[in-house]
């Protein structure tokens, strides 16, 4: 049977693990100072009651096979780190790649898949812990990306929301533009038809108006002809009575005739004082037409006459200062109006 302990006399050096067997003080079996170490079932029965196991020197594995099981499912259950009860700082411990303790202990080969090697104990840890920290970052990644996602998802909601109002107050505004500019033009359009309209109206009253001055015309007539209007109505001077032109003076020719205005009645012919010669004619409605300063009277009160009819001639008799016509024009209640209007109004230009 193999010694299960080292030579006493040999220095202690650190042991390597060769795949098969251990090596000690790095020579393989068979080289000296030190043996293979075997360890058996004999060699490792637990010993009954207190015993102690001899301090290794050096820094290398324990070669006892309890302590090194110890000391490895230690170190293991340590995380790899061994501390002393003394309160120093802990110390790193670094295990090779060793097959299961009880291959060890047996020197049996460990079968594939059968047992997990001491030094991957440490490894599936690092590889579990790793996996969860792993776990737990892809899931702050995914719940940090699902947070990024949905404020994406709601700047985009708030942009395009923002979008649309600002698309929809645009539409508004352009549709009341739109609404303004028709009414505008609504507006416009009635107001030039409006216009047109009134204009229209103006031209077509014109128009009547000229039809009817045309008409009257042709049954008024100028009280004379080859004139020349010398005073006019209202016009002030010391020639007057009543200090002012009570007529229409058209100045022509002794002997130029006078027609009748209108057709009519003759109600006054002869002497007037200051008038000289006066006749008077009175019209369907009333008005009456003094015809003054005549040199000579062509009718007699009563006498009907036309439009045009001869009813006497220019002279200067009565207050005259010269051969003339006085006419004046007085409504049915007797008030003077200015001749010239009245023919006017009758479609005469004078």
């Amino acid at each position: 049977m193999a010694s299960n302990r080292p030579a006493p006399e040999a220095p202690f050096m650190p042991s390597q693990y060769d795949g098969d067997t251990f090596v000690y003080g790095g020579v393989r079996p068979g080289e000296a100072p030190f043996e293979e170490w075997n360890p058996t079932e004999e060699s490792v029965r637990p010993v009954r009651g207190r015993h102690r196991v001899g301090k290794q020197r050096g820094g290398g594995l324990a070669r006892s096979s309890t302590v090194l099981g110890v000391g490895v499912i230690a170190a293991v259950a340590g995380g790899g780190m061994a501390s002393a009860q003394s309160g120093k700082p802990p110390v790193s411990i670094s295990m090779p790649d060793l097959p299961s303790v009880g291959s060890l202990i047996s020197g049996e080969e460990t079968p594939e898949g059968s047992a997990t090697a001491l030094s991957d104990i440490g490894v599936v840890a690092d590889e579990a812990t790793e996996q969860g920290a792993s776990d737990a970052g892809e899931a702050l990644h995914a719940r940090i990306m699902a947070q990024v996602e949905q404020q994406q998802s709601q700047a985009e909601d708030k942009a395009a929301a923002e979008a649309a109002a600002a698309a929809e107050k645009e539409a508004k505004e352009k549709a009341a533009a739109a609404k303004k500019e028709a009414e505008e033009k609504a507006a416009e359009a009635k107001r030039k038809a409006a216009e047109e309209k009134r204009k229209a109206e103006e031209e077509a009253k014109k128009k009547a108006e000229a039809e009817r001055l045309a008409e009257l015309a042709r049954q008024y007539a100028l009280p004379t002809s080859s004139y020349t209007v010398s005073s006019t109505f209202g016009q002030a001077g010391a020639y007057w009575s009543s200090g002012q032109h009570t007529g229409l003076d058209f100045a022509a020719p002794t002997g130029t005739l006078i027609k009748a205005v209108h057709t009519g009645t003759i109600t006054s012919a002869g002497w007037d004082g200051s008038y000289g010669y006066k006749t008077v004619l009175t019209l369907d409605d009333g008005t009456e037409i003094w015809y003054a300063h005549q040199s000579s009277i062509n009718v007699s009160v009563g006498q009907q006459v036309n439009t045009g009819d001869v009813i006497g001639r220019v002279g200067s008799t009565g207050n005259s200062t010269g051969a003339h016509l006085h006419l004046e024009v007085h409504t049915a209640g007797g008030a003077g109006i200015d001749p010239m209007a009245w023919l006017q109004s009758k479609g005469l230009t004078v």
